[in-house]
């Protein structure tokens, strides 16, 4: 039966299938331990990124040396609903560190969102998780920077409570549609920089549009006037039937011309967004609005094409 600390070895095969992609679960079986040994290994010794065999080795050996001069075990006394719900939040706290949040945020998110009251205190989190007050304090201050956790004070004993934003799983999301974003600015500065003819500045220029796209997506898409005008043009477009230049367009809309000429770059710019219909250009300086192509296999067009005698009608 499986059992015992794991050894060095143990933790070399954890650090191999981190390196090939393999999960928790599948790591887990090739040891024949159970995964929440190894999801508590991995959030303890710098997550799923950061984990390196020998530092969490000679880590744990450390703290196992530190533990001796308690005079007991504190995790023998504990009940086992108590130690399960530790499991849990390691867990909780492992699956947040995938996903991109600091270490120590993590933990200090997943106990302040298991904990039985309304808030915890910094001595609370201290106490529970087992950790330095700095690290708390370090892990709470980047979290209310993210606004994902607030302050509330207590007058009568002059303490901070910890409190979980209500909408905090929605801060989380926007952390990370601005990361990406951010990412998108950097690459673009970059493909400026390097030339974007270049072999450098042409990868960071694909870079950047991956993670405009993406960010955008993350944010909600573009704002609704941008898609409301570009589906407008080219509605007007399908119901002329026929190219138009960009002044007979902006004349039949009763548009500025600097209005259409942003509604027509929207229409190209956010094209997964008008759908079924896409703008083209069949010459220089005129536009007519096509279906989307791709959407229809070449049978299916045949299908559907007007005969000689619907065309003269």
């Amino acid at each position: 039966m499986p059992g015992g600390r794991l050894t060095h070895d143990d933790r070399r095969e954890i650090a191999a299938g981190l390196a090939t992609g393999l999960g928790y679960a599948e790591i887990a079986r090739q040891l024949d331990r159970p995964t929440s040994t190894v999801s508590r290994e991995v959030a303890r010794n710098g997550g799923a990124r950061g984990y390196r065999a020998d530092h969490a080795h000679y880590s744990t050996a450390s703290r196992a040396r530190r533990s001796q001069d308690k005079t007991t075990n504190h995790a023998e006394l504990e009940p086992d609903g108590d130690q399960q719900v530790r499991d849990f939040v390691e867990r909780f706290a492992a699956m947040m560190v995938e996903g991109g949040l600091p270490r120590m945020a993590s933990r200090v998110l997943a106990r302040l969102y298991t904990a039985d009251s309304h808030s915890l205190t910094a001595a609370d989190l201290v106490r529970e998780l087992r950790v330095s007050p700095a690290s708390v304090s370090t892990a709470v201050g980047y979290l209310e920077q993210v606004g994902m956790v607030h302050r509330e004070p207590d007058p009568e004993r002059r303490l901070q409570h910890y409190v979980i934003a209500d909408d905090v799983w929605l801060q989380a999301w926007k952390v990370s549609a601005r990361t990406n974003l951010n990412w998108a600015e950097t690459a673009t500065e970059g493909a400026a920089l390097l030339g974007p003819d270049t072999p450098a500045g042409e990868r960071l220029t694909h870079m950047a549009d991956f993670f405009h796209r993406l960010g955008e997506d993350m944010s909600g898409g573009p704002t609704f006037d941008l898609i409301d005008d570009a589906l407008t043009a080219l509605a007007a477009l399908l119901h002329a039937g026929r190219p138009l230049t960009t002044e007979q367009l902006a004349a039949a809309l009763d548009w500025p011309p600097q209005r259409l000429t942003e509604a027509l770059g929207n229409a190209t710019k956010y094209a997964e967004y008008t759908d079924p219909v896409v703008l083209d250009q069949p010459t220089p300086g005129t536009y007519q609005a096509i279906p989307t192509p791709g959407r229809l296999t070449a049978s299916q067009r045949a299908a559907v094409a007007p005969t000689p005698a619907a065309a003269d009608a």
